[in-house]
């Protein structure tokens, strides 16, 4: 499990990699920016994430500083995940890889929330959608911080 400051490489792409380059990591950034925040809901994801990996994916990602986690007051058992401005700060990434991909790979049909996602940094810019998104996250996760 890596920690901060405890890296395998002094290579700033492999210690990125370390920490979000599995296949996991980032689909659980993306839910967290589609408004996903609780272990159950991250488990309904359509790809499909085993117990075991979703755990320790959270792990990774907590002690790297990209996410963490509130109770609510009266049900401490249910941890609410969010992202830290750390985390947030990886939208730019997701957006220039969902791009990649639709120029690249070619794909019968397409997620519907895909699309759209495309389609609005297509039709916004890149910068703007990044901006909006950014703004919109903070929103959400100072509503979840102050209702529970």
């Amino acid at each position: 499990m890596l920690k901060n400051k405890t890296y395998r490489s002094t290579c700033p792409l492999t210690s990125l990699l370390d920490i979000i380059g599995d296949k996991w990591s980032l689909i659980i950034i993306r839910d967290l920016f589609m408004g996903k925040n609780t272990y159950g809901q991250f488990l309904n994801s359509p790809e499909g994430i085993s117990t075991n990996i979703l755990a320790d994916r959270l792990k990774l990602m907590k002690n790297n500083e990209l996410i963490s986690y509130v109770y609510k007051e009266y049900n401490k058992k249910v941890k609410y995940y969010y992202l830290t401005n750390k985390g947030i700060d990886l939208y730019p990434i997701i957006c220039e890889m969902m791009l990649w991909s639709d120029k690249h790979l070619k794909f019968k049909e397409m997620h519907p929330l895909g699309l759209q996602s495309i389609k609005s940094i297509k039709e916004s810019g890149i910068e703007l959608e990044i901006k909006e998104t950014k703004n919109s996250y903070l929103k959400t996760r100072s509503e979840l911080l102050t209702t529970l």
